[in-house]
Formats: structure tokens, C-alpha cells, sequence
């Protein structure tokens, strides 16, 4: 497949609301499996349409597990707390501290539109939060408590 530009802060695309996915086409199947080339490319461990300037409901996860593709996530079940640095591949090299849900209970649809549900604690709770913000306009920077800081990309757990 092929690696797509990751839009950076301040794009307008990023702040805007992504439509639902009514079907799969090949048209998505390609943006998909882009999306995660890009993501593995940059060492990420998720991103969302709009960072590469496609407003389409569609995510894509690993964070070491195995990918995961969420199109059209909703967000149903959310408890406990976590505070951690946070970072995102459209701010690279910067990280600040969000408090996020520790647990997280998504559904959406898969690759082929079939219905599925998804748990996660912990960094992966954290993922599927930051990701779904980015399908409504929102960055992990407007939830930073405090300053923003440089980051090494050598410790993957600061980067998205």
C-alpha cells in the first residue's frame, strides 16, 4: 500500500467532524490499509482519517497486540482514571499529561461492516479515547494538564 502525510496541528482538517462510514468500498479498504502502513511507518500506535486529511469515521490501533480497525466507534462504557504524557503523530516529538479513563468499552464495525466491541485498560483505553477525539475535531492538546514537553521517539509509549 502506500504511506500517507500525517496533517499537523493547526491543519484545518483536524478540527472538523468526520462522517460515518455507510459501506465498505474499495476506496476505504485502501485508506485502511494505508492508514496502517503510515501509522507503523511513523511508530505510532494509532491513528485516525482526518490526520491524514480524510474526514471518514475509520481508526486504526496496535498497541503491540495486533491492529485493530475501528470504523464509526462509539464510545459505551467508560470508568476508573489514568494520567499519563500523551502524544500524537500530527504533534510529533511533543508529549503532555492527559487524564483519560482507565477502562474503555468501544463499539463499532470492522473491515468487512460487521459489528464488533471492543475493551481496553490502560494504554489502550487511553488509544481508543484519543482516536475517536480526533473523529470529532478534537486534539489531545486541549486536554493537556500543564505544558507540553519534547519527547524522544525512542520510547514509544509517549508517542500516539
Amino acid at each position: 500500500m502506500a504511506l500517507r502525510t500525517i496533517r499537523l496541528e493547526g491543519d484545518p482538517v483536524l478540527s472538523k467532524v468526520s462522517r460515518p462510514v455507510e459501506e465498505m468500498t474499495q476506496r476505504n479498504r485502501e485508506l485502511i490499509m494505508d492508514m496502517l502502513d503510515t501509522m507503523y511507518d511513523a511508530m505510532g500506535v494509532g491513528l485516525a482519517a482526518p490526520q491524514v486529511g480524510i474526514l471518514r469515521r475509520i481508526v486504526t490501533i496496535d498497541v503491540g497486540d495486533g491492529p485493530i480497525v475501528l470504523i464509526n466507534p462509539v464510545i459505551v462504557e467508560q470508568s476508573g482514571e489514568q494520567t499519563g504524557d500523551e502524544g500524537c503523530l500530527s504533534v510529533p516529538g511533543m508529549a503532555g499529561q492527559v487524564t483519560r479513563p482507565n477502562y474503555v468499552k468501544v463499539k463499532a464495525q470492522d473491515i468487512n461492516m460487521n459489528e464488533v466491541e471492543y475493551e481496553g485498560e490502560g494504554l489502550l483505553a487511553r488509544a481508543f479515547c484519543h482516536e475517536i477525539d480526533h473523529l470529532d475535531g478534537h486534539m489531545y492538546t486541549e486536554l493537556v494538564e500543564g505544558e507540553l514537553h519534547h519527547v524522544s521517539y525512542d520510547d514509544e509509549e509517549e508517542e500516539e
